[in-house]
């Protein structure tokens, strides 16, 4: 896993975060799923069978993050697992991987109803024996929700169904094929950022304004929020965004206008230093090239003096 995947793992796992990103995308923004509602669930997906030979085979796919999570309305209660998917590059494959991730989940709630009744041997009939499931059992509900973590737009399929071929054939048994939906959230397509509750919100509307250094300043300087963000959320930054912004690491937080400010005076700054050196080197070549179209000095030399070949330093004669 990369340095990128860990930042936004960690980030997310916060049950603030996480509870934050699931209202979002679930519920339009309203505080649905609390973060003392989230239980930590193993992100290890399994399915282990046998074969024909019976040699038992495994398969395994670790997920990003994974919680449980119990939602209350009036007098009921809701559980469901949720899984996020940090993606910092587009996945042109992500409906198959989400897919299988959850078929995973599935089959484990299966093979766990399998062998609780296997032990209480509470079977009524054989289909239910057969079955490893009880025609009263029922499955959590699972839901995979992909973060991209890009500024880009996500071009990307959106469903198992983006991912097929579209001619006339396809299209007489499309509706017997079942299709499977990606959950996205991609800051570009993100029109209002008010349905965030945590600093989730400041990150993916940097995010969104990644590759606008004039979106990027109004942004800062017109949201009070970020003038004092969490480090958390300005690591996260720093690493998706590539700004090297100084972190305040006495305080907690960090005063992002600030910080952008002094990051880009800094670019001015490095920026003149790399024109005066352009010019230097630019001026150091022209007379180079002078002295050795009037024979003061050999091609070799020039070359040598040049830190490159004798081959490239015949072209500025040319």
């Amino acid at each position: 896993m990369g340095v990128k995947d860990n930042a936004a793992n960690t980030f997310l796992a916060d049950n603030r975060r996480f509870a934050d990103v699931c209202n979002y995308y679930l519920y339009h923004g309203q505080q649905r799923i609390r973060p003392e509602m989230l239980q930590e669930q193993a992100p290890r997906e399994l399915l282990q069978f046998l074969s024909r030979t019976h040699k038992e085979i495994s398969l395994q796919k670790w997920r990003d993050i994974l919680k449980r999570a119990v939602i209350r309305r009036t007098e009921k209660c809701t559980y469901l697992i949720i899984g996020i998917e940090n993606q910092s590059e587009i996945h042109y494959a992500m409906p198959v991987r989400n897919m299988l991730y959850d078929a995973l989940n599935y089959s484990g709630q299966i093979s766990e109803a399998a062998n609780r009744h296997r032990q209480e041997k509470d079977w009524k009939n054989s289909a239910e024996f057969l079955s490893g499931f009880r025609k009263g059992d029922r499955l959590t509900p699972v839901v995979t929700i992909t973060v991209y973590w890009g500024s880009d737009i996500w071009d990307g399929p959106r469903s198992l169904h983006d991912m097929l071929e579209k001619d006339e054939p396809f299209s007489d048994i499309a509706k017997y094929v079942a299709d499977y939906k990606l959950n996205l959230i991609a800051p570009s397509e993100i029109e209002s950022f008010d349905q965030f509750h945590t600093s989730v919100r400041e990150v993916l509307e940097i995010l969104k304004y990644a590759g606008d250094e004039t979106g990027m300043d109004h942004l800062l300087h017109t949201n009070p929020s970020y003038q004092k963000l969490e480090n958390e959320a300005v690591y996260v930054i720093n690493q998706f965004v590539n700004l090297g912004l100084s972190v305040d690491e006495t305080e907690g937080e960090t005063n992002m206008c600030k910080a952008w400010d002094d990051h880009k005076k800094a670019g001015i700054r490095e920026g003149r230093k790399e024109g005066i050196r352009e010019g230097e080197e630019r001026g150091r070549k022209g007379i180079l090239i002078s002295l050795c179209r009037s024979g003061e000095i050999s091609v070799e030399v020039a070359a040598r003096e040049m830190n490159i070949s004798t081959e490239k330093f015949r072209e500025y004669l040319v």
